[in-house]
């Protein structure tokens, strides 16, 4: 039998820049988008005239740093992060003054006035989010929650406020050129925590049966084709449940205002996501506790990566398909949502601790497999959070030195925002995080 022929070698990340070179900045200025016009079909309150980026929010006074001595690292080095500090972190994600020299912050024992940093925590301080957007898409999330989706009964109302989620969307992505284009996140996050909340978690969700409501939710995204007899029916199914209710609202929303081929990557990241809810519910069912290795691949997967893939679109640009299907990008995406992930595992460990029922997060699955004190791995933790945040560092470095295109830097330092503004969001955020007495 003749040897099967070889697929023909794939284009270097070089290579593929250069072939694009001519043609993307042409594409993705074509491709920006006029949201107002863009959604302009479906129900939502007035447009504010907040169209342009605000003017850069004072810097907050530097928190004295506590008992603990604060660290400052030089950062990651090797190919390509020479050029980090000056690609990612630009004016575009601007730092406070005392992270002027270094943003590069290895925390000691440091608090501000809306919570405490983790010790030892490596991560890049950022300036407050700008008020005016905060409480504009607060509102705006806030009236299309009750308005348009009946996402949340009464009762549920502060813990919807004490989310914060328009100071998250707004400190996750400085560069959206508008309050409509930060609603295209904001919509999305909500959703996605209203599915983990109903099916999976402590607003009703059980392992049992997850997979059958994951799915249903799923089409919300990626639409069913089928028979005309059927339609009707999937298509009222699509208001059964809040969930649902949400994930195709918000889904409307964005693909008018996406390419096809950004909505497309959504809606493959949902999947994945989907795909790291099914394994939790799975250990959850047979009351297992999964190897290290086997917990952080799952979290691979159940992780915020949905939310930093679409910094293009909220930014108002797009990123070409190729080069964002790229391994390099790929790795870069997949490095950035593993980092942010944990940072969650971290800021909530006492909050699950507290709630009923045993939740896997990376300090109980290494305590446990490892044999080691709840301090010992929680430390261990913080550990590997910041081994994937160098390493995210450094393969994001090297991207950006090897493809000189104003869309992959312009991405590049988006996703970076993004992990910025989480890690920011989850230590202030002190109505729903506090952290362990270990130190």
């Amino acid at each position: 039998m003749p040897a099967p022929e070889l697929p023909p070698p794939q284009p270097s990340l070089p290579e593929a820049a250069s072939r694009f070179g001519a043609h993307v900045l042409t594409e993705a200025a074509s491709r920006a988008r006029d949201i107002g016009a863009a959604t302009g079909g479906l129900p939502r309150p007035p447009a504010l005239s907040l169209t342009t980026a605000p003017a850069e929010p004072a810097a907050p006074t530097p928190a004295a740093p506590g008992a603990g001595s604060v660290r400052v690292l030089g950062g990651p080095t090797g190919l390509g992060t020479a050029s980090l500090r000056m690609l990612l972190r630009d004016a575009a994600t601007p730092v406070p003054p005392a992270a002027a020299a270094e943003t590069c912050t290895e925390a000691g024992t440091q608090a501000d006035a809306q919570g405490k940093v983790i010790p030892g925590l490596y991560y890049h301080p950022i300036p407050e989010p700008d008020p005016v957007r905060v409480e504009e898409v607060s509102r705006r999330i806030k009236a299309w929650a009750l308005d348009e989706v009946s996402l949340y009964p009464d009762d549920w109302e502060e813990e919807f406020d004490g989310f914060s989620v328009g100071r998250y969307m707004v400190g996750c992505h400085p560069d959206a050129p508008t309050i409509d284009h930060l609603m295209l996140a904001t919509r999305l996050m909500v959703a996605e925590n209203a599915v983990d909340d109903c099916y999976c978690e402590d607003h009703g969700g059980s392992p049992d049966g997850l997979g059958e409501r994951l799915l249903l939710a799923h089409t919300a995204l990626d639409s069913l084709h089928t028979t005309a007899e059927y339609r009707p029916q999937w298509a009222e199914s699509l208001h059964a449940d809040a969930p649902r209710r949400a994930y195709r609202s918000a889904m409307e929303y964005f693909v008018r205002a996406a390419g096809p081929s950004q909505a497309d990557r959504l809606r493959h990241d949902m999947a994945r996501l989907h795909m790291g809810y099914l394994a939790e519910a799975a250990w959850a069912q047979m009351d297992h506790v999964p190897q290290v290795w086997e917990y952080l691949a799952m979290r691979q997967f159940n992780n915020f990566r949905p939310c930093p893939t679409i910094t293009d679109t909220v930014g108002g640009y797009e990123l070409p398909a190729d080069l964002h299907a790229q391994p390099a990008m790929q790795e870069v995406i997949a490095l950035a949502g593993n980092a942010t992930t944990i940072v969650n595992d971290l800021y909530s460990y006492t909050k699950e601790l507290n709630a009923p029922g045993r939740h896997l997060n990376l300090p109980v699955v290494i305590s446990e497999r490892e044999g080691i004190s709840d301090r010992d791995a929680y430390l261990k933790s913080v550990e590997i959070h910041n081994e994937l945040m160098h390493d995210f560092e450094t393969a994001a470095a090297s991207l950006a030195a090897e493809t000189p295109v104003p869309s992959v830097q312009r991405f590049l330092r988006g996703v970076a925002a993004w992990v910025d503004g989480n890690h920011h969001w989850h230590q202030s955020n002190t109505y729903r995080y506090s952290l362990p007495d270990f130190w």
